[in-house]
């Protein structure tokens, strides 16, 4: 996802400032691609291709993006 893309990538799990230590840690990008990965890792078209990790990471952030871009609508 490019800088000039407008879809909104927020914190994961935000804290408040003031509550506790803050650290910002994942973006919601990044937990909805280790979702999706989840789902995706177990499908047959992954069993034995040379390239599946490369096509897991990428469709993981394809539908992760995907997400983001319906949590706008």
């Amino acid at each position: 996802m490019g800088k000039d893309e407008k879809t909104k990538n927020p914190f994961a799990f935000p804290v408040t400032d003031g509550e506790t230590f803050c650290q910002d840690g994942m973006t919601l990008r990044d937990y909805f691609a280790a979702k999706a990965m989840q789902a995706l890792i177990d499908q047959p078209i992954m069993v034995g291709n040379t390239n599946a990790t490369e096509i897991l990471a990428k469709q993981s952030y394809i539908v992760a993006d995907a997400m983001l871009k319906e949590r706008e609508s």
